[in-house]
């Protein structure tokens, strides 16, 4: 765990600091102790330990949620992750990040995380499909279908924009730049009108002088 922080975080200056005063590897040991009671079948206590890290740390785990190695927690306020969650190995998590469902799933409600996927900050990935290993989602994002493999995801809600590396070109995809102004096409529009009524007075008046 340690080992992963220094890799992924620049500011991290030793051991010590990560082990004692980051809040991400104390949320996780705390998950770690309370998931191992919520699989025996104690899910009281493990509930009471996750709640006791919650409001310790500012990241909320469910006990229940499963977690795979090396996971990297940068920041880490506001940070949930549902009991039906499944992460995989190397990810990277930033804060404000959600793992949550939406209230229409029975079962596996939450999303299932691939390895070595990076989900920027305040990002919701909501529902009971897969982001693929090697993703990328943008912060700020909101996913609510798969993400594939080596893909980044982009915006609310939220499209892959890029797999491998390759950009995606898709239907409905709205050139930003060069989109017509609606506003100024009406403004326009009343223009060529004004001046079509003008035109029309400046003749009557011309043939009345006849």
């Amino acid at each position: 765990m340690i080992g992963a922080y220094k890799a992924r975080d620049p500011a991290a200056r030793s051991s010590f600091e990560i082990y004692f005063l980051y809040p991400g590897p104390r949320a996780e040991r705390a998950y770690r102790r309370a998931h191992w009671w919520w699989i025996h079948g104690h899910r009281l206590l493990a509930r009471a330990i996750s709640e006791h890290a919650k409001r310790r740390t500012g990241i909320e785990i469910h006990p229940g949620a499963t977690i795979g190695r090396r996971l990297v927690i940068d920041h880490g306020s506001g940070i949930v992750i549902g009991e039906t969650t499944q992460i995989g190995d190397d990810v990277l998590l930033y804060q404000g990040v959600t793992l949550g469902g939406t209230g229409k799933d029975h079962g596996k409600r939450h999303p299932t995380i691939g390895n070595n996927v990076l989900i920027g900050a305040g990002a919701k990935v909501l529902g009971p499909f897969t982001v693929g290993d090697n993703a990328r989602v943008a912060a700020g994002a909101v996913v609510l279908n798969p993400v594939p493999p080596d893909s980044t995801a982009v915006g609310v809600p939220a499209r892959v924009v890029r797999i491998a590396g390759e950009r995606v070109n898709y239907a409905g995809n709205v050139d930003q730049v060069s989109v017509t102004d609606p506003v100024k096409a009406e403004l326009c529009a009343l223009r060529a009108r004004v001046d079509e009524l003008e035109q029309k007075m400046k003749e009557e008046n011309d043939h009345v002088s006849l």
